[in-house]
């Protein structure tokens, strides 16, 4: 088909009123198209012609967004200061003043008691076993899990989550110290194997191994929680928005095997340098095997007789958890026995096994964190606090939509930043809510934060009097409790046929993530996954999926043709819809795939053009004669439609790219003499449309508020430009 002027569609028919009731299909006569101009098309009032009428809405006024105006408003509003004001903000900062006048004594009180009791008597083998991952004497654990828990009591809106000690945190905290320690001189056996001795790098002759340890713990601690609270104070929480379940799982998973990895040493009995930094983990396993000769056998024994009873003790909690009251405490009667066997039996004296040694009781005096050790770690505390925060948050996310009410992500956040920031000056390290203890707490009867503080007496209980009777407590059996308690999280690959079924994107995310957490680092792992995470988002909006539609019979909804049987595919109109935002990464794939399932409109106009030009030159056949035939037939063959209808119900946004290629598709469709409408637009993709002048004032009407409106418009403005004029194109179905 050939055209006198290529830009003939540039302008569309004046919205209908009236139509005709009665729906009728284009006639299937196939006529041969004629060479029309622009205006004969649009010379005649098509009022009376259009069958339905056009949709129109009024947009609102929009408010004046002067950004000065704006802060000002702010400002005053933030400035005001009032009685109640004054009253609303302490009361939103501690929320315990809220809900504590009103507890109900006689209905909360009992599952209080025995669920903070039972998560108390849990967290005291937890907190000791906790320690040693975090790099610090059994003392400290303590400590972290009694203050997190009275914190939290004043601070937090979450009724059923425990905050204390967390194992993947411990790890990241234990990466660290160990780093500082190095560094600072301390770790002998790093020092041995190096020619320079780093002994006179000790920043404090006074303060031991043990001392800098909680030092750098508590200084990390510290950082982590500004970080947290100005996550709040700036309400940045959308950040872990980015830390998706499948990337928390595999990390998760993968921090797992580092810690596990970890504490292979203690189970075996062994002296080695705790390996940190990129590969550790493969590192410490051939740190293990080439020192397996070394094995304290005593040590050893009592790893597997601790495994023995736990696992299956373990196995049957979770299996008759419906059934039980409460969980059986068998890590406390494991520490008690373990404790009485070493002791009587003197087993350090006689086997050389590792203990846990003196526990003092009591408090140490408030220590400031080192504020010179603070540029050091300021990186590795970003970390810390975002996976602080997200279990936190999402935990008591879980837990508030499970039982009805609602928790305060800001509040929960200045919540967890403040169990932080606190107890650093006590000899503390970092803490976040745990699932484990939490599902705990739930399943015994805990009701409101008041069994937070029975935690907390149960641990100064253990502070008070009881801890220096793990003296004798061999390391061994610390190491297996950690270990029993990544059952969770290493049963996870029981999950991944499932999550294969439902979605294969997240379980490579999750794959990635637990590959790299535990080939290469926590910290590189947790980058990696939300590099990958987010590529993966691009992926999938780079080539998403791409179809012409159909119209379901009887009905104006459209679906895709290659999905379902039975479509009505409408004569003359292609319909087409793209499942992603339309921007500078998949726009030459919108074209293309575009092109691909209706026509490509430059290869038609380049045939045209040179079939025109050819005629012109020769009049008679040549030996290139077929050629110029093929040429010549396609260009004055009719197209197989008039109209592709784009439905943007699935497009999100546009970019300035996207807005572009919009302009580029129609202007290159309407020189071949297809017009192309674009409907279901957002207004998001309106408003982009409308700055990006994609349409001049009087072509308004080729935005469609549905895709049956388009199809109708686009099947009566085609009628009336046949009626009008003579031997006008018809166009048949397939």
């Amino acid at each position: 088909m050939s055209l006198k002027n290529e830009d003939q569609n540039d302008l569309s028919p004046k919205d209908s009123v009236k139509g005709n009731d009665q729906y009728r299909a284009p006639s299937g006569i196939h006529l041969e198209p004629e060479e029309e101009s622009r205006n004969d098309f649009w010379q005649f009032e098509p009022s009376n012609l259009f069958r339905h009428p056009r949709i129109h809405l009024e947009p609102q006024e929009k408010s004046d967004n002067n950004f000065k105006k704006f802060v000002i408003k702010k400002l005053e509003k933030s400035c005001q200061c009032s009685s109640t004001k004054a009253k609303n903000t302490i009361f939103g900062f501690l929320p315990v003043l809220q809900w504590l006048p009103k507890y109900d004594l006689k209905k909360n009180i009992l599952g209080d008691v025995m669920s903070g009791l039972i998560v108390g008597i849990l967290l005291v083998p937890q907190s000791i076993a906790y320690s040693l991952l975090a790099g610090q004497e059994p003392i400290y654990g303590l400590y972290t899990s009694f203050f997190a828990s009275l914190i939290y009591f004043i601070l937090g809106t979450s009724r059923h989550i425990s905050v204390g000690i967390f194992g993947i945190l411990c790890l990241m905290i234990g990466e660290v110290v160990d780093r500082e320690l190095y560094i600072a001189g301390y770790d002998t056996v790093h020092a041995a194997s190096n020619e320079s001795s780093l002994v006179n790098q000790i920043p404090d002759k006074t303060c031991d191994r043990s001392c800098y340890a909680i030092v750098v713990g508590s200084t990390v601690t510290f950082v982590a929680g500004v970080y947290q609270v100005a996550m709040g104070f700036f309400q940045v929480g959308f950040v872990s928005v980015y830390l998706s379940d499948a990337l928390l799982g595999g990390f998760v998973t993968g921090a797992s095997f580092t810690i596990l990895t970890s504490q292979v040493k203690y189970l075996l009995g062994l002296s080695l340098p705790r390996s940190a930094g990129v590969g550790s983990l493969i590192t410490t396993w051939i740190h293990v095997f080439r020192n397996i000769r070394k094995t304290n056998i005593c040590d050893l024994i009592t790893s597997l007789l601790c495994l023995l009873v736990l696992l299956p003790t373990k196995e049957l909690n979770e299996r008759f958890k419906s059934k039980l009251k409460a969980p059986i405490p068998v890590e406390l009667f494991v520490i008690v026995a373990a404790t009485l066997a070493s002791h009587f039996g003197k087993l350090n004296e006689k086997y050389g096994t590792s203990i846990a040694g003196h526990i003092p009781t009591g408090f140490m005096p408030p220590k400031a964190p080192d504020w010179n050790l603070i540029p050091r770690v300021a990186v590795d505390a970003i970390a810390i606090a975002i996976i602080g925060f997200a279990i936190t948050v999402s935990l008591s996310e879980m837990f508030a939509k499970k039982h009805g009410y609602t928790v305060k992500a800001n509040q929960e956040m200045y919540a967890i930043g403040f169990c932080n920031i606190i107890p650093s000056f006590f000899h503390c390290f970092t803490t976040s809510a745990a699932l484990a203890k939490t599902l705990v707490k739930e399943s015994t009867g805990c009701q409101t934060q008041v069994s937070g503080v029975m935690t907390a007496l149960v641990l100064l209980l253990v502070l008070l009097v009881i801890a220096p009777l793990f003296f004798s407590l061999q390391k061994s059996v610390l190491g297996v409790i950690t270990i029993v308690n990544l059952r969770g999280a290493l049963c996870k690959f029981k999950d991944l046929p499932q999550m294969w079924r439902i979605s294969r994107m997240d379980t490579v995310i999750w794959f990635v993530t637990m590959l790299s957490s535990a080939l290469i680092s926590t910290e590189i792992g947790l980058l990696t996954g939300v590099c990958f995470s987010m590529f993966c988002v691009i992926l999938r909006t780079q080539k998403p999926k791409a179809s012409l539609l159909g119209l379901v019979e009887d009905s104006e909804v459209f679906e895709s043709m290659s999905a379902y049987k039975n479509l009505q595919a409408k004569s003359g109109i292609k319909i087409f819809r793209f499942v992603a935002p339309l921007y500078y990464v998949n726009k030459e794939y919108f074209k293309s795939v575009l092109y691909k399932k209706t026509l490509n409109p430059v290869l038609v106009k380049a045939a045209q053009r040179k079939a025109a030009k050819r005629k012109i030159k020769r009049e008679t056949v040549t030996p290139s004669g077929i050629q110029d035939e093929v040429s010549v037939q396609l260009s004055h063959d009719p197209l197989e439609f008039h109209t592709i209808v784009i439905d943007c119900s699935a497009i999100q946004f546009l970019d300035t790219a996207g807005i572009h290629t919009l302009k580029e598709v129609r202007r290159d469709y309407e020189a071949i003499g297809i017009q192309v409408l674009l409907a279901q637009c957002n207004p998001s993709v309106r408003d982009s449309l409308a700055r990006g002048e994609y349409c001049k004032k009087d072509e308004e009407n080729l935005l469609f508020y549905s895709v049956y409106e388009a199809m109708t418009f686009a099947e009566d403005s085609q009628n009336q430009k046949e009626r009008h004029i003579p031997n006008g194109p018809n166009f048949s179905s397939d």
